[in-house]
């Protein structure tokens, strides 16, 4: 069965974004680093938006992932730029109950219930599901997550959006790997249990 990773970045108080889902602060002084960005297209390449897989030496095929899914607030900012379709080398599902249509043949927006989406999309054949955020969504997906991996920035925000925003409910994932990098952010992979 195809595995849900939740591939996301957050503050050090566990943000994902500010409160009107701004990220750009976590982000900009951490992007800089090339070992970090190096070691972020080597580990993780079918994450990177379609625009910029060429310019880091990325072809059309997927390694690991050939499905997206995100909430609205994941897909707004792109969008804001005219980037209607972000990961077009995906197969890309927008979560959301307010956007009614789509502004792109290649971007499908589900209004149903995000689990059983997953379910459906995870009893089909294929390569392993990327979940970009938020936190919204990934509360309601809590359950169907296998894998967490967490670039936690070198960053205090506060408020804002949550890494899940949803019930207290705690709930152990065991470690698989971590790696610190020169510019302070730590990558960190935890799975799910088995059993």
């Amino acid at each position: 069965m195809r595995k849900l990773t939740y591939f996301i970045g957050m503050t050090i108080d566990g943000c994902i974004a500010g409160p009107d889902d701004e990220f750009e602060f976590m982000v900009a002084h951490s992007a800089l680093d090339a070992d970090y960005s190096a070691a972020l297209v080597a580990a993780y390449p079918d994450a990177m938006p379609t625009p910029a897989r060429p310019y880091v030496g990325l072809g059309p095929d997927n390694r690991d992932f050939d499905t997206v899914l995100m909430g609205r607030g994941s897909y707004e900012p792109g969008l804001k730029q005219g980037m209607t379709s972000p990961y077009a080398h995906l197969e890309q599902y927008v979560v959301s109950k307010s956007l009614t249509t789509s502004p792109d043949p290649g971007v499908t927006v589900f209004s149903g219930d995000p689990v059983e989406l997953v379910r459906e999309l995870k009893a089909r054949e294929g390569k392993g599901i990327y979940l970009c955020g938020g936190g919204n969504l990934a509360g309601q997906l809590r359950d169907e997550i296998d894998e967490l991996v967490v670039k936690i920035y070198p960053f205090v925000a506060g408020n804002g959006i949550r890494l899940f925003d949803a019930e207290f409910s705690p709930e152990q994932y065991e470690l698989k790997e971590s790696r610190t990098f020169k510019n302070g952010v730590l990558l960190v992979r935890y799975a799910k249990p088995a059993g």
